[in-house]
């Protein structure tokens, strides 16, 4: 789980958003600014940004990057912290921003808050080195002996919540390694790179530090573990609260494990930091010992500010671990042996694990914690350890839930033991389809798992049903009883009336009178100024897949062209994240006009700071301005097409394959559509070869699972079948190529990356992260001798309403994360219409840049083959 997210759920019920909006804010009085007494005085401007509310005054002239003051606070102390940094930067006119209340200072401290940005609670702009000494050596005078989060990213002054960083004061924006937008400071050649921001501090290679932070820097290793008796040897797990490490006892060789608490850092939602989370714990397991299903503490103590506890080591396996590697779903066609022993070894694993659960009960404890990555399987599988007990509390105090895995969260009414048994009614499930973060969407949701269940596993149906009445609260139907209505209200498989539901469902959740977005979707549509609007996350791509299947959005055209006329600065230029794809999709839908100022202001800009890839880069814009240029009839939008290409050729001849990603979107197979497509129009067939490089770079960072014969890309430590970053989006362009030249490799790993869209289940059912682009990818190809495709697709398009969620009636989808509903093009509904509509009206529903494979004869289309 990527837990970015989960700061993204609060302010809605159905759909990610801003943290922002949370609402009630100002009704609850947790404004800090109200707290401080802050007055903005004459000749001062205030803008509210984000997150952030920014003082400066008027006609102030910053640089674009220098040294800058980070200032940290907890919730209690954060007005006054406030007031006392206000007065001074009122004072020297210095520029400031501040997080501007109680709810979202708690969410950047959190416990899987970004660890780079924890702790930032204000921030000072001085205008060069001499005013940053001056500034920052009076604020820790001022601020002497108040507390807050030390800020990972940042260099301490002294011992107080005074930091500095060299970095960005204006928003500027340049593409990482990963292709990601990322902000941006200027080398001393003014290119933009990525600023860099992680969970430690760290210099652009041409920064000198001054010399007023000489002192600073030599504390900075004062604490360290030598004078202990553990030695760490690696890090297991960081979280913004501290770090879990394997180390060993210097004194004796046993293995131990080291929990680390940070203090004023990784909040509880009762407000207790992870120093106060570790006591706790350790009060737990102390409350414990002599359970075999618990670790023991061997030792604890303070380092600097840092507590740290000292466990046992457990041997084992996590059952996330165990349960991924024997997952039976994971093949194309189960036999029912293999299901049959995952059951046997399912309903074993879960006696365990309500044995181990129900023992920390007898002792008058609540676990409250439980879920697939906190239990330990012994290597016999014959026992388990539950593991992390910062929730724990003491059940007679019939505590709410504290900190939860999303897909074993507890409703708000659970309290005490109810929690822990909330969670094992999950588990029962999660161990045979894992998709319990679907439930706190919908709660009706586990029933139909469990009709799922039943349906695939020889389970007795008893448990399933008593599972279900705990997640719910709803007794199971009596023998006799009328049966229930069908959950979802349509099937996806069920064209065109799901067709019909999920138009329904996109349209109903416009927000038309929102600046910021039209149709909700991903958490990218707040990560840059364009990303409301964008082709992937934003109203672009939704009005497309509208389009795609037979229907308009006026209301939406017309927003998107309101907010498309002045783009923001800092607005990228990429197709799916950025400005050429909502020209693209403005042209698609008949606004051409507007589609070529907007072309015209991309064609514009400095385009070599932009990396190769379709997503965001080179391969996306050229691919746009290429089509652009026929649709608008404009030749010079093809001559900065032709830039792109010859731009993305160097690109990847200067970029390490092994390090970089693959995939259509991000790796260099969209790369190669592009020098498809030039090719088609220019018949060079140095095009083509440029095109057969890409692909092989590609598909180096492919592996092959010798037990389905499916070639997959390798990702750190998984492998990716999908359309927008694994093996089938790379297939999907090896389909293109192979029209115009023969190929044995390409023709032999188009083969086998089929075998990797053939597998009973996907996690989520996004376009390019899960199962829509599967089928999307199914439907169009042109694999040869394959003569089960369309029994895939149907057993794909089946397989979608494992995640669909009703809403107002409708079919509808969750995003990525699967915690929240989403309807954009690339995580959510709008990409699973698209990729449905495809099996149906191929000419009019497909991805951009990838129409239909053309017959051999047919010239006048791009795919077609050249002779």
């Amino acid at each position: 789980m990527n837990p970015e997210y989960a700061v993204y759920c609060d302010a809605d019920r159905w759909f990610y958003d801003a943290p922002r909006r949370v609402a009630g804010e100002r009704e609850r009085g947790t404004l800090f600014e109200q707290e401080a007494g802050l007055a903005l005085p004459p000749g001062w401007e205030r803008l509210d940004s984000g997150d952030w509310t920014a003082f400066s005054p008027a006609g102030i002239r910053l640089p674009a990057q220098g040294w800058k003051i980070h200032v940290s606070a907890g919730p209690d102390n954060a007005g006054t912290v406030l007031r006392k940094a206000a007065e001074y930067c009122f004072a020297q006119r210095l520029a400031f921003k501040f997080v501007p209340s109680r709810y979202l200072l708690h969410i950047k401290n959190a416990k899987y808050a970004d660890r780079a940005g924890s702790g930032k609670f204000l921030t000072v702009y001085p205008e060069d080195e001499r005013r940053c000494e001056d500034s920052a050596r009076e604020l820790d005078r001022l601020l002497a002996g108040e507390e807050g989060p030390y800020i990972l990213s940042d260099l301490r002054w002294g011992d107080g919540p005074v930091h500095l960083r060299y970095g960005a004061f204006a928003r500027r924006y340049c593409h990482a390694d990963d292709g990601g937008l990322v902000p941006a400071v200027a080398d001393p050649e003014g290119k933009l790179v990525p600023d860099p921001r992680g969970p430690a501090f760290r210099l652009p290679e041409w920064v000198t530090p001054p010399e007023f932070l000489a002192p600073h820097l030599a504390a900075r290793s004062a604490d360290s573990l030598a004078d202990l008796p553990y030695t760490v040897e690696r890090a297991l797990h960081f979280s913004n609260g501290g770090g879990v490490y394997a180390a060993r006892d210097r004194r004796t060789g046993r293995p131990v494990v080291l929990k680390e608490g940070r203090p004023h850092a990784g909040l509880a939602a009762d407000g207790a930091d992870a120093v106060a989370r570790l006591r706790r714990e350790q009060q737990a397991l102390e409350r414990l010992d002599g359970l075999d299903c618990v670790p023991r503490v061997l030792d604890s103590f303070t380092l600097g500010e840092h507590y740290f506890m000292v466990l046992e080591y457990i041997e084992g396996t996590t059952l996330n671990t165990l349960f991924a590697r024997r997952f039976p779903l994971s093949e194309a066609d189960p036999q029912p042996d293999r299901l049959a022993a995952h059951t046997e070894w399912a309903e074993r694993l879960y006696r365990l694990v309500e044995r181990a659960v129900r023992q920390v009960n007898d002792r008058g404890l609540v676990f409250g914690d439980l879920h697939m990555s906190n239990v330990m399987v012994s290597p016999d599988e014959s026992s388990v350890t539950l593991l992390d007990f910062e929730a724990a509390a003491p059940a007679e105090e019939n505590q709410r839930q504290v900190v939860a895995n999303p897909a074993f969260v507890a409703p708000a009414d659970r309290r005490g033991k109810a929690i822990d048994r909330y969670a094992l009614a999950c588990l029962r499930l999660a161990l045979f389809v894992p998709l319990t973060t679907l439930f706190p969407l919908d709660r009706a949701k586990a029933g139909h798992l469990a009709e799922i269940i039943a349906d695939r596993y020889p389970v007795r149906r008893e448990l399933l049903d008593q599972a279900v009445a705990e997640i719910t609260g709803i007794p199971p139907a009596p023998a006799g009883a009328p049966e229930r209505p069908a959950y979802l209200p349509v099937r996806p498989d069920d064209w065109p009336a799901s067709r019909d539901s999920l138009v329904r469902a996109v349209l109903g959740s416009a927000t038309p009178l929102r600046d910021d977005r039209f149709f909700p979707g991903d958490i990218a549509q707040f990560s840059s100024p364009c990303g409301g609007r964008s082709f992937g996350y934003g109203t672009a791509g939704v009005l497309y897949a509208l389009q795609s299947a037979g229907v308009r959005c006026e209301e939406g055209e017309e927003w998107l062209l309101r907010r498309s006329k002045e783009p923001e600065s800092g607005s990228p230029v990429g197709f799916y994240d950025g400005l050429s794809g909502v020209a693209w999709a403005l042209a698609r839908l008949g606004h051409r006009t507007a589609a070529g100022e907007l072309a015209d202001l991309v064609a514009r800009q400095p385009l070599d700071g932009l990396n190769a890839d379709l997503h965001s880069g080179l391969a996306g814009v050229g691919l746009s301005l290429l089509e652009l240029s026929r649709l608008l009839g404009e030749e010079a939008l093809q001559k900065t097409a032709l830039r792109c290409a010859e731009l993305t050729a160097r690109r990847l001849s200067g970029t390490s394959a092994e390090n970089a990603r693959a995939g259509l979107l991000h790796g260099a197979s969209g790369a190669a559509l592009l020098f498809i497509r030039l090719y088609e129009c220019h018949q060079d067939t140095a095009l083509l070869d440029a095109a057969a490089t890409a692909l092989r770079r590609d598909l180096a960072r492919c592996v092959r699972d010798e037990d389905r014969g499916a070639l997959l890309v390798r990702e750190a430590r998984r492998t990716m079948p999908y359309l927008g970053g694994g093996s089938v989006g790379i297939g999907t362009v090896l389909d293109d190529y192979l029209l115009h030249r023969a190929d044995e490799e390409f023709t032999t790993a188009r083969a086998e990356i089929l075998q990797a869209a053939r597998s009973s289940f996907y996690i989520q059912p996004g376009l390019f992260r899960g199962v829509a682009g599967l089928i999307l990818h199914l439907a169009r190809t042109a694999t040869p001798g394959d003569d089960g495709l369309r029994e895939d697709v149907r057993r794909l398009a089946e397989l979608l309403a494992w995640h669909a969620i009703p809403r107002q009636g409708e079919l509808a989808f969750p995003g990525e994360q699967l915690s929240r509903l989403s309807m954009d093009l690339s995580t959510g509904t709008a990409g699973c219409l698209l990729a449905l509509g495809s099996v149906h009206r191929p000419d009019r529903a497909h991805l951009p840049f990838l129409p239909p494979l053309r017959r051999p004869t047919d010239r006048s289309q791009p795919g077609a083959e050249s002779k």
